[in-house]
């Protein structure tokens, strides 16, 4: 499940995953938002994961369609969680993304908001 967080600063999308995402939930919730932020002028990207089950093959589908559909906009991507082999992933492979990635922990949500706006 994919729910929109509210009261980020202007010009940041941002996201709270949980559970087994599904292409319906990116594709309902996510990529209208990227969409947007992409076409007016750059993607600053704020995901929040608690706790992850997986994502379906459609999900992955559509993460990788809109990622590379508007490569030129992203601009920053925050992740905040503590979920160790998802910091350890974004660390070795953050290089392969568009923009900058920063991996942030759960008690600094906060800082990665202020990281991925500025």
């Amino acid at each position: 499940m994919i729910s929109t967080l509210d009261g980020l600063p202007a010009g940041v999308v941002g996201f709270e995953a949980s559970g087994e995402i599904s292409a319906d939930d990116y594709r309902d919730v996510v990529v209208p938002a990227i969409v947007d932020a992409a076409e007016a002028g750059e993607v600053r990207f704020l995901l929040v994961v608690r706790d992850f089950d997986g994502m379906s093959s459609g999900a992955v589908w559509q993460d990788l369609k809109v990622g590379t559909e508007h490569l030129g906009s992203w601009k920053r991507i925050a992740l905040v969680t503590d979920i160790e082999w998802m910091k350890h992933l974004t660390s070795l492979f953050g290089w392969m993304t568009p923009g900058e990635t920063k991996v942030f922990p759960l008690a600094e949500r906060e800082a990665a908001a202020a990281w991925v706006a500025g």
